[in-house]
This record gives C-alpha cells, structure tokens and sequence, in this order.
C-alpha cells in the first residue's frame, strides 16, 4: 500500500501557472495525475514510469510536465499558461505493476486530490 497526499492546488488567472506536488510514501514503478471535473469522467493528465520517461494527455502537451524526485519521495506536476478548461480536481495516483499508462483502471493508490480552479 502506498500513501499519497497532494498539495499545491488553488484558484488562478487563464495563463497562470501552478505546481502541484504529490508525497509518497514509497517509490512504485509508475505514477500519475489525473483530474475529474464535475459532470466528467477521470482524465489521465500525465504519468510517469521509474525510467523518467512520460506520457501526456493531448490536451497538456507542451503546458504540463511530470517530474518526480524519489530522494524526497514527492512527484510534480508543474502547469503552465493554464486554460478555464484544466479545472478540475487533480489526484496522484501509484501503480506497481509494469508498464507506463493513463489508464485509471490500472492504478491502485489514489490520493485525496487537490483543487484547481482557472478563471478567465
């Protein structure tokens, strides 16, 4: 089992910026963020695997980047020029098995989520 906390969620302007941040309490071999506006179902945003490599929604390429920094058990989600549409909550979620993905299903942690709202 592994215990994710999120933080680092708040209200900005279209074109803001915001860095979210996810404490572990152990590293697996693939992490992600995800997001669920109201009305929607959840989106894979970003993950990535223990070889740093990553995948992206369409929708963030080239606004967001998913990091994480094993020596301070903490992942990142660092989001820039932010759009009305990225509200949403946004959870980390870890998953043991093998195999880098945005798919929910396959994850098996979640943490509690943290809110993000962009206004316009």
């Amino acid at each position: 089992q592994v215990e994710l906390v999120e933080s680092g969620g708040g209200s900005v302007q279209s074109g803001g910026s915001l860095t979210l941040s996810c404490s572990y309490t152990r590293s697996t071999h693939c992490m992600g963020w995800f997001r669920q506006a109201p009305g929607k179902e959840r989106e894979g945003v970003a993950a990535i695997d223990a070889f740093s490599s990553a995948l992206y929604a369409d929708s963030v390429k080239g606004r967001f980047t998913v990091s994480k920094d094993d020596a301070k058990n903490t992942l990142y989600l660092q989001m820039n020029d932010l759009k009305p549409e990225d509200t949403a909550m946004y959870y980390c979620a870890a998953k043991n098995s093998f195999g880098l993905t945005r798919v929910a299903q396959l994850y098996h942690n979640w943490g509690q989520g943290t809110q993000v709202t962009v206004s316009s």
